[in-house]
């Protein structure tokens, strides 16, 4: 144990995947076709994936919502880890990206466990809620446009069941959280949604240095 995080390198990062990312053929696949697209730096890294797969089996989650799916990484990641009556519903706005994703979700098998909603992720959340889903849900993770992240959060949480657990990548946005002189509307965002989420009493929280930074937060 240690009182403190070590700083990560890239040759110790490296040394983490090497000792503890068990990444499937699949996708090792996907990361490689979505390399050479724009904005692949969006794709969530194997470390990544592998905690999200992790979190699915330590919740027994059966149910998750994910909202920003890009060329569906993260989502493959944890429909491998459902159930097979198990469902993850994700939300996007590309279908371009999106149809990416489901090619790979159906060579995996997992296809009938993944329904894709296009359009913007307020709007599906708020569909769901309306539709009585609030509080059946186990999981859900986001990774989308950051301005919107303390909306998806509390929809998200509204889905959640008591002991759910409620994901959130890049919040630490690259180390911009602290560059005073980073003042875009998406490192404002960030900052924001880090505070309020410290200090939210309806969670448990945890920001676990993984990536480029995912907030783990139970519902109580």
């Amino acid at each position: 144990m240690s009182n403190r995080t070590h700083t990560m390198s890239e040759a110790l990062r490296a040394y983490l995947v090497d000792v503890s990312v068990r990444e499937p053929e699949i996708l090792a696949a996907l990361r490689d076709e979505t390399r050479p697209l724009e904005h692949s730096g969006m794709q969530v890294s194997p470390e990544a994936g592998a905690f999200l797969t992790l979190l699915v089996e330590l919740t027994g989650a059966r149910r998750i919502i994910e909202v920003g799916t890009f060329t569906g990484y993260s989502a493959l990641a944890m429909a491998l880890a459902l159930p097979k009556d198990g469902q993850l519903i994700a939300c996007d706005v590309n279908p371009e990206t999106t149809a990416i994703a489901q090619r790979y979700w159906a060579q995996a098998g997992v296809g009938d466990r993944v329904t894709l909603r296009l359009g913007p992720g307020l709007d599906t959340l708020d569909g769901l809620i309306a539709q009585g889903q609030a509080g059946t849900f186990d999981m859900a993770f986001i990774d989308a446009d950051k301005v919107n992240y303390q909306g998806y959060y509390e929809r998200c949480l509204t889905l959640l069941r008591p002991g759910g657990v409620v994901t959130v990548d890049n919040v630490l946005w690259g180390g911009s959280v602290i560059d005073e002189s980073s003042q875009s509307d998406s490192t404002k965002a960030i900052r924001a949604f880090n505070a309020a989420v410290r200090d939210d009493e309806r969670v448990t929280v945890s920001l676990v240095p993984i990536g480029d930074g995912i907030t783990v937060a139970r519902k109580r």
